[in-house]
């Protein structure tokens, strides 16, 4: 059950819905012994569509490592009036505003604030709670990376970028302008194209293979995969980099582990226990 799934969220359901279908096809205790965990990769607002990845048992353990992917979606826009939301489910103003052709695109290092109505946490609580009272929200800014940002015809865009990137921000700031629909279609390695329905548990991925996408790929055998499993440094290959790495053997995924500055490997995560 420790599986990657890949899923094509319809416009109108939310990504806890789509958690939730998964979570019943997986069965099994809802709380106690032999509960399998589930969760997502990342959110998408119901109003969007496109990837959402949704984990299974071990496969929460690596949820981090799957939300911290870059991202590419595709992205249309009205010009000429804003909205209180960034995106068509808010309230919407006409301006008869339009920005200046050709549009400044940003890329690189961009400092956005995120909009009122996101699921960002001000004080404990979800900023878009706030905002349905009516309550001002004071929305810090963040820094994120803009990789990609091309404009296509029809006011279309293709945006890749940085976990925690907010479109809705970067279309608004484009002048007055709202997203009039925002769909996902990859998030790193992992494309829409691939996404199965979500009760579809046979055309999950394995976690060992999903992780192997993106993640440095370090063997183990012997004495070797009992020291892992347990938590314990084992020798580091060459060339591997500084971020994280995966453990595994013939049986499948054993830990994710972390480079020390002595040559060794120091598990952080372990899928054995």
């Amino acid at each position: 059950m420790d599986r990657v799934l890949l899923i094509d969220k319809p416009a109108g359901r939310t990504s806890h819905d789509l958690v939730a279908q998964v979570r019943r096809a997986v069965g099994g205790p809802r709380k106690g012994p032999g509960v399998v965990r589930v969760g997502h990769a990342g959110t998408l607002d119901p109003f969007a569509t496109g990837l959402l990845i949704v984990l299974t048992g071990r496969a929460t353990k690596a949820q981090s490592l799957f939300m911290g992917l870059r991202k590419r979606y595709e992205v249309e826009a009205r010009f000429g009036a804003v909205s209180s939301t960034g995106d068509t489910e808010g309230e919407i103003s006409e301006t008869g505003v339009l920005p200046p052709r050709p549009l400044v695109l940003p890329t690189g290092l961009v400092r956005q604030r995120p909009p009122v109505y996101s699921a960002v946490k001000i004080d404990g609580e979800r900023a878009y709670a706030r905002a349905r009272r009516g309550e001002e929200v004071d929305m810090p800014e963040r820094e994120v990376t803009v990789y990609r940002f091309d404009e296509q015809p029809g006011d279309r865009f293709v945006i890749e970028c940085s976990s925690g990137t907010y479109v809705r921000s970067l279309v608004a700031d484009l002048g007055d302008a709202y997203c009039t629909a925002l769909r996902r279609t990859a998030i790193g390695p992992f494309d829409v194209s691939a996404a199965i329905k979500p009760e579809d548990l046979e055309g999950a991925i394995p976690l060992g293979d999903a992780l192997a996408r993106f993640l440095p790929v370090v063997v183990l055998d012997g004495v070797a995969v009992d020291r892992a499993a347990h938590g314990v440094a084992v020798e580091a290959a060459t060339g591997l980099g500084d971020g994280a790495v995966l453990l595994r053997d013939e049986a499948g995924p054993i830990a994710l582990a972390e480079p020390r500055g002595d040559g060794l490997l120091k598990p952080v995560v372990g899928f054995r226990s």
